[in-house]
């Protein structure tokens, strides 16, 4: 998610993205370069950033050669070649998002450990300055997972994409990290993700384990696929809520009073959406302009208009450009990667509707509560990809645990990625490492200091 403007309030800019890492001393982790290896083109100064390096990474946009034709994906290089640590390489997640406008957000964030790494951040395939630009998804949902687009907008995108929909799965975006690495003539490197981004930095360790040497996940997405309905989020909010009502001594139940809203109005997925992206800009619902507790009882109590406003102005995506964040890339890599009720992005349309109609009877109620049931089947993801034309899915990565050393970032007011999630990855791993960060929500390392802090103290270890 990137700058949220929501119901008049300007909110914050949040980083949802992974990050691959390198992290090898630099004379022990370089190689010359193999016969047709990837090369780093174009070298200049990065706009307003003159000690910052941007440069061209161009890969096959299929790596079968059936379909032609190429990508040319930008990067940013900070730092010098021989720093004590090796390489840095942070992705942006989303899916969706670009990684090189962040470099200078990374330098603040991470400074201790960028003085013994050399910092990579590349604009991964669809992002960027070649952003997928679907006009009519990209109004409709900007950089938002919660809001359903409707189905004409997902078709229109798919047909604007065409086959080339096929080559948007994290496995193609790993293909071009090892390109990334050969180009940069490294043996190995060290990944930090965020969000979406500990998907791929985790298919890239599962992929190349002997190229990873640490591994920080930060908002933790499972390696086999997130929860496409949403169910852990939706149960997690009644926690998330009570406890902001605690610290703010309220006086109400405010997750009871959401159970009465959205079962009267009908409008839980709006809710959700809007306690989603609050746990991100405002993972402790403290903020005064909101007073999204307030609202909420208010609502319950007969008086909707402060909630109904709340709920229309964090669906609204405030005109965000596809360079900014690409819905049309979101949705091409999310459809591909996951696995739904109807089976892969390989099934056909046909069923898909009576499929997902029977994965939500399926759920228990209580999972979900506050919610309804209704909510997880009529949020963005399912609504996005129900009408999305079969594709070519993400081939499985290896079936094993991860050997290297790995550092788990879980806020616990997250909604985005929730906390059971990392808790997941943490019992299926064993050399991984779980923080849970009070009172924190998503990517950790950029909005809480205690979660920069131990992101850098795992780098430098």
């Amino acid at each position: 998610m990137t700058l949220f403007t929501r119901a008049g309030v300007a909110l914050a800019t949040v980083l949802t993205a992974v990050a691959c890492v390198g992290s090898a001393p630099a004379g022990a982790a370089r190689t010359s370069a193999p016969p047709g290896a990837a090369e780093l083109t174009g070298q200049r100064p990065c706009p307003g950033q003159p000690d910052v390096t941007c440069a061209d990474l161009t890969v096959p946009l299929d790596r079968t050669g059936t379909v032609p034709g190429t990508l040319k994906l930008r990067t940013a290089v900070f730092g010098d070649a021989d720093a004590p640590r090796g390489t840095l390489l942070f992705l942006t997640g989303g899916p969706g998002q670009p990684g090189v406008p962040y470099v200078a957000r990374l330098r603040g964030w991470l400074p201790k450990a960028l003085a013994e790494y050399r910092l990579v951040m590349i604009d991964q395939r669809g992002t960027g300055t070649g952003a997928i630009d679907c006009p009519d998804l990209q109004k409709q949902v900007g950089s938002s997972d919660t809001v359903p687009p409707t189905p004409e907008a997902v078709r229109a995108c798919a047909g604007l994409l065409g086959e080339k929909r096929n080559f948007y799965t994290t496995a193609d975006t790993v293909a071009d990290l090892e390109d990334l690495r050969r180009a940069l003539r490294l043996r190995s490197w060290t990944l930090d993700g965020v969000s979406y981004g500990t998907f791929a930095a985790g298919q890239y360790a599962l992929r190349h384990p002997d190229r990873v040497r640490r591994l920080i996940l930060d908002s933790v997405v499972p390696l086999d696929g997130a929860g496409v309905l949403y169910e852990d989020a939706m149960g997690h909010s009644a926690w998330v809520l009570r406890t902001a009502c605690r610290e703010q001594s309220c006086g109400f139940d405010p997750a009871k009073d959401l159970a009465q809203v959205v079962r009267r109005d009908g409008n839980g997925v709006g809710v959700f959406n809007l306690l989603v992206l609050a746990s991100i800009v405002d993972p402790k619902l403290d903020d005064p302009r909101l007073r999204i507790l307030d609202a909420l009882h208010a609502s319950a109590g007969g008086d909707r208009t402060r909630l109904d406003r709340l709920v229309a102005g964090f669906a609204d995506p405030g005109g965000e450009p596809a360079e900014d964040f690409s819905s049309g890339l979101h949705a091409a890599t999310l459809c591909a990667d996951s696995a739904w009720p109807w089976g892969d992005s390989a099934a056909p349309v046909e069923g898909r509707e009576k499929a997902l109609a029977r994965a939500v009877r399926a759920i228990r109620p209580a999972d979900v509560w506050p919610f309804q049931r209704s909510t997880a089947g009529g949020q963005g993801i399912p609504r996005t990809c129900l009408p999305w034309p079969s594709s070519r899915p993400l081939p499985p990565a290896p079936d094993r645990p991860l050997t290297m050393p790995v550092l788990l970032l879980a806020g616990d007011r997250d909604l985005s990625t929730p906390m059971r999630w990392a808790r997941r990855v943490a019992a299926e791993h064993p050399r991984a490492e779980l923080v849970v960060l009070e009172g924190v929500g998503h990517a950790a390392q950029g909005r809480s200091e205690e979660g920069a802090r131990v992101a850098q103290d795992f780098l430098l270890r």
